[in-house]
């Protein structure tokens, strides 16, 4: 692993919680960062495994902190399991145990939403706060008893993290609890570190993967993502895992490079030339 890259890459893919800002608060040199690549007209998107929010919502939050981002430079997991159905599943009907947002979406994809088990073809798996017995009996129903439903989650988190240590359940406990009394497993996952949703957030760029930097704070996410796509990776030190986790990693799974803050990330002599050193 390299403290720092020695080259700009052709684009850069950003997760944002804990890379870009933590929680309401923007990180040390997130915003000259991106101000410098986009000066330079390369090619910035952003990343989140959170289906709770519309990618609006953090084009805001992003223009809110001073980095104006349109809507088509976020990639999150509303978007990547809309356009999975589109393309894998056209005109099936799905039953989402999901917040607003997912919902909100698949119907304005003229995906056709329903709670009747008989007519369900794919149960899909979310972080839903709403969560019941309700929505599991319907799931149940429509994968187990009527044996036509197939199941597949928006992302594989265990759990959301929250500032101070706190967290809340996610995603995997409720495909965990429709995996256990149906029987069945999820036939697809949208979220990081499947390469789907890179893939998706590189969508209309024509550049390599290996020209591609993933810049994240997860190892089992991010970076785990970047490996599997073929991507240069970066681990920054400013959210959840440490240089230390990195290490013990086997050398093939590493981030290529390991930096204390985001704007690090730019070559020592681009540093030189603004002065910043």
């Amino acid at each position: 692993m390299a403290r720092r890259p020695s080259r700009l890459y052709e684009a850069y893919v950003f997760d944002m919680d804990g890379t870009i800002y933590l929680g309401d608060h923007l990180l040390p040199g997130a915003a000259r960062l991106i101000d410098e690549l986009r000066r330079r007209e390369i090619p910035v998107r952003f990343l989140s495994n959170n289906p709770t929010r519309d990618p609006e919502m953090y084009a805001e939050k992003l223009s809110a902190f001073g980095l104006t981002t349109p809507v088509a430079d976020i990639a999150n997991t509303v978007v990547t399991t809309v356009r999975w159905l589109l393309d894998h599943r056209p005109g099936a009907v799905v039953f989402p145990i999901a917040e607003e947002p997912l919902c909100r979406a698949l119907t304005a994809a003229g995906i056709e939403i329903s709670d009747d088990p008989a007519r369900i073809d794919i149960v899909i798996s979310s972080y839903d706060r709403h969560f019941d017995y309700r929505k599991l009996q319907i799931a149940f129903d429509a994968i187990w008893f009527h044996r036509r439903a197939e199941l597949i989650e928006t992302n594989p988190d265990k759990y959301c993290p929250f500032p101070g240590g706190r967290g809340e359940p996610d995603c995997a406990a409720i495909t965990a609890a429709i995996e256990a009394c149906t029987g069945t497993k999820k036939v697809a996952s949208l979220g990081k570190p499947e390469p789907v949703m890179v893939i998706e957030a590189l969508r209309g760029l024509d550049v390599a993967a290996a020209d591609c930097l993933m810049v994240g704070d997860r190892l089992m996410t991010d970076i785990a993502m970047a490996v599997d796509a073929g991507m240069a990776s970066a681990l920054v030190l400013t959210g959840d895992s440490t240089q230390a986790e990195a290490e013990g990693l086997p050398t093939a799974r590493q981030p290529m490079y390991v930096v204390d803050r985001v704007d690090e990330l730019l070559p020592a002599d681009v540093w030189a030339d603004l002065g910043w050193l």
